[in-house]
């Protein structure tokens, strides 16, 4: 097992090669803040880059996952600089200058689009309450299980502000245009069985059995699996589902069969014939050259 002792506000555990991220600020329900924004961003870009970790779980400390911004902070909660007035142009042509990114940017979409970067699988254990952005974070997350005890909220509209951490783009397409839309309108806070209902979880657990479920998934997303085949996988789903033709996405099925075809399949296809576990030799942190053919 090894963790990390320099985060102050989450936890990163590794165990079996599955890394636990815990939200850890139990005292204050695991309340959002922008050191923890900055701590899960560089959590889950190191989680992609390191290969003793094949698929990550998320929780929380406590009886809560994650009970949205800390609004006990002062001056600007969200850490905005009020002193800019951003441009839309600013947002493409300086979206990482220092006062862009740390003036301006949403500190949950940092996060978010950490996750998507991800290599790795990710899985969302939630625990308890997760409004605000301890809902919109699970978002980027590739399977959400709740306990029976989640409560579930896109509360933004009670408080005079938007979805955030890129939501706009991952609600609806989880679950539609109209229930999302009802869910922000609304503000409700949902049952696990109504975001169950709703398709937003996979499915609702009792408390004792949350994490076990979760580290269940996570061995099924990783043992016996290329590494290499399933960080290809992962980023294929999610950015060509979002190309407007599929032959976007047969250009790149097509590159990365080919690499993936020259090493850890010829492996795969060895141990299927041999009847054995394979032994896959990629590493995630070494891709082929083609990897990432979005930039």
């Amino acid at each position: 097992m090894s963790s990390n002792p320099s985060y102050s506000s989450i936890d990163y555990r590794v165990e079996d090669h599955i890394l636990t991220l815990t939200l850890n600020r139990p005292d204050q329900l695991n309340a959002f803040t922008v050191d923890m924004a900055d701590e899960l961003e560089h959590a889950f870009r190191r989680a992609s880059e390191d290969d003793d970790v094949r698929a990550i779980v998320v929780t929380g400390a406590g009886r809560a996952f994650c009970a949205g911004m800390d609004l006990s902070v002062g001056g600007n909660v969200f850490g905005l600089d009020e002193t800019q007035r951003p441009t839309v142009a600013d947002m493409h042509e300086r979206l990482t200058d220092t006062a862009i990114q740390r003036g301006v940017r949403d500190t949950g979409g940092r996060v978010t689009l950490a996750i998507y970067d991800c290599k790795k699988p990710v899985i969302g254990a939630i625990n308890g309450a997760a409004v605000g952005i301890g809902a919109t974070m699970t978002l980027a997350m590739d399977i959400r299980l709740a306990s029976e005890k989640a409560r579930i909220g896109f509360v933004f509209g009670k408080i005079g502000v938007v979805p955030e951490a890129c939501s706009s783009w991952f609600l609806p397409r989880i679950v539609g245009i109209q229930q999302a839309l009802e869910w922000v309108y609304s503000g409700d806070i949902l049952s696990a069985e109504e975001a169950l209902a709703g398709r937003l979880v996979r499915s609702v657990h009792a408390p004792d059995d949350l994490l076990p479920a979760a580290y269940a998934l996570a061995r099924k997303f990783s043992v016996n699996k290329s590494p290499v085949a399933v960080a290809f996988a992962r980023q294929m789903l999610y950015r060509n589902a979002a190309q407007p033709h599929p032959l976007e996405a047969h250009r790149i099925d097509s590159l990365a069969m080919f690499y993936t075809s020259l090493e850890d399949g010829k492996e795969g296809v060895r141990s299927f014939l041999e009847k054995r576990d394979p032994q896959y030799a990629g590493r995630a942190s070494e891709m082929p050259d083609i990897y990432p053919w979005w930039v």
